[in-house]
């Protein structure tokens, strides 16, 4: 299971802007764990929304338990599998 979710939605008003949004929920772990996961997801994005994400659409990465204690390398490339599958 991978330590995220990725969800996209067009916005169809014709802005190829790409946003993204992070979350974190309580059930990850306390204040200092929740933002060590989103340090993590940001890094994730900054690295590969603007070559793989979808132009025009709003990107949600969702942290998942045992996010934190997978490898970077190994998110990196599930994170590049997740962009593949919903360019589709």
């Amino acid at each position: 299971m991978p330590g995220f979710v990725l969800l996209m939605r067009p916005r169809g008003d014709g802005d190829d802007a790409m946003r993204i949004g992070f979350t974190v929920t309580k059930k990850i772990g306390n204040a200092v764990v929740r933002n060590r996961m989103k340090r993590r997801l940001r890094a994730l994005a900054r690295s590969l929304l603007p070559v793989k994400g979808v132009p025009g659409a709003d990107h949600v990465l969702i942290g998942r338990q045992g996010g934190i204690e997978r490898d970077y390398a190994l998110l990196e490339i599930e994170l590049g599998k997740a962009f593949a599958k919903i360019a589709r």
